[in-house]
């Protein structure tokens, strides 16, 4: 499964238009994405419990991100976002993720745990639904393509700060960035 999910991402990433992104460029473009490719509106909540058909969910299992197919949208937490840019991309490419292998009318709400597991975490959290694990791997590979990885890891991986390197490069998380390495390299 894990091989077709890189190949549905690797699709997505092969069709955007070459104005928006040339294939190469770093960090991948995943707001402009969401939008100019599948017509997803990228909007950052302070609190997403507030989206119509979310469930009652405690305090401390805040989420992460929700993708609202109905109304095009795809919301962040706007307090992650601050605190967090790469949790916020891997949040909307993750949503992507759902919208491109689980696609239903219904919402889709994520929950901050099960969307990154604690920096330094490399490896995914235990006891995940299957959709979650999937839309991890299709957002790992809109992020940060096996290729691009592979090359940049290959440039820098003499240096002593190699890994916040990648990390800055592809915009993304340390925890996002060590499954990644782990994945591909």
């Amino acid at each position: 499964m894990q091989a077709e999910i890189e190949q549905r991402a690797e699709d997505v990433l092969a069709a955007v238009p070459d104005w928006l992104w040339n294939g190469q460029t770093l960090p991948v473009p995943v707001d402009d994405i969401a939008d100019t490719c599948f017509g997803l509106h990228v909007r950052e909540v302070e609190d997403l419990r507030t989206a119509p058909g979310v469930p009652v969910i405690e305090d401390s299992k805040g989420l992460s991100g929700l993708l609202l197919p109905s109304l095009g949208e795809i919301w962040v937490s706007a307090g992650e976002a601050r605190e967090w840019p790469g949790r916020r991309r891997f949040t909307i490419s993750h949503e992507l993720g759902h919208w491109c292998l689980h696609r239903t009318d219904g919402a889709v709400w994520c929950r901050k745990h099960a969307v990154d597991p604690p920096d330094g975490d490399a490896r995914p959290a235990a006891g995940r639904p299957p959709a979650e694990a999937e839309a991890d791997a299709f957002a790992a590979a809109l992020l940060m393509p096996a290729h691009l990885v592979q090359r940049h890891y290959e440039r820098l991986r003499r240096r002593d700060d190699c890994f916040e390197q990648l990390c800055a490069t592809f915009g993304a998380s340390g925890s996002a960035m060590g499954r990644r390495l782990h994945r591909v390299v």
